[in-house]
């Protein structure tokens, strides 16, 4: 009897780690840029999203922006944790601004009416400037 090697049946799992929140940030000027890319869930994501944002107050950078041009989904976790960091940063003085969001993560933003909550942008330009 032959056998057939059939290809790797791709799980939720494999998507989860495929997919998993990934957040690197960076310098512009006085303003910090966090570049984040996956998904923002419950779990991992939202977690990396709080340590991220709770590691720059304690070396006090106050004014962050962060950059969702690669964020394809978040749920309500998530928000909850963009809400909380919003509002840990505005407790220290700072600002917490979003930048490049996808029309998935605006539509979300919209329906939750939190748009109107946070300063959006779509050139980063503009928004580090926003920060004077």
């Amino acid at each position: 009897m032959a056998t057939v090697a059939k290809a790797p049946r791709r799980t939720r799992e494999h998507k989860g780690i495929k997919m998993a929140l990934h957040a690197t940030h960076r310098d512009a000027g006085k303003v910090t840029v966090v570049d984040l890319s996956g998904r923002i869930t419950l779990g991992d994501g939202s977690a990396l999203l709080r340590k991220t944002v709770r590691g720059l107050l304690d070396d006090q950078r106050t004014q962050i922006l962060l950059n969702l041009a690669d964020v394809d989904y978040i749920d309500s976790s998530g928000i909850g944790e963009l809400v909380s960091g919003f509002t840990a940063v505005k407790n220290r003085n700072g600002n917490l601004k979003l930048l490049h969001l996808t029309k998935k993560v605006r539509d979300l933003l919209q329906i939750t009416k939190l748009f109107t909550v946070f300063d959006v942008f779509t050139d980063e330009g503009t928004a580090i400037r926003s920060f004077d």
